[in-house]
C-alpha cells in the first residue's frame, strides 16, 4: 500500500487535472465520453467489452485524482 502511496504523491495535481480534463472528457461533443458511458452503467446498457474498456480508460484520471485527494486528507489529518 506505501507503494501506491508514494506513487500517487510524486504525481502533480497539474497533470491530473489535464488528464481530466483531456482524456477524461474526450471526446467533447455532443456530450463528454464518459457521461455516455455512466448513463449507459445506469441504464445496464453497458455490456460490450469495448464499451465496458472504455469506461474504464475515461475513468481512470478521474478516479486516479481522486485517491488522491483522499490519500492527502487522511496524511493530513
Amino acid at each position: 500500500m506505501s507503494a501506491i502511496r508514494s506513487f500517487l504523491a510524486d504525481i502533480p495535481y497539474s497533470i491530473l487535472i489535464v488528464l481530466c480534463l483531456t482524456l477524461g472528457l474526450s471526446p467533447f461533443f455532443p456530450e463528454p465520453h464518459i457521461w455516455e458511458k455512466l448513463k449507459m452503467l445506469a441504464a445496464g446498457e453497458l455490456t460490450r467489452p469495448l464499451d465496458i474498456f472504455d469506461l474504464l480508460l475515461h475513468a481512470t484520471p478521474w478516479l486516479v485524482l481522486m485517491a488522491k485527494l483522499t490519500w492527502g486528507r487522511q496524511r493530513a489529518g
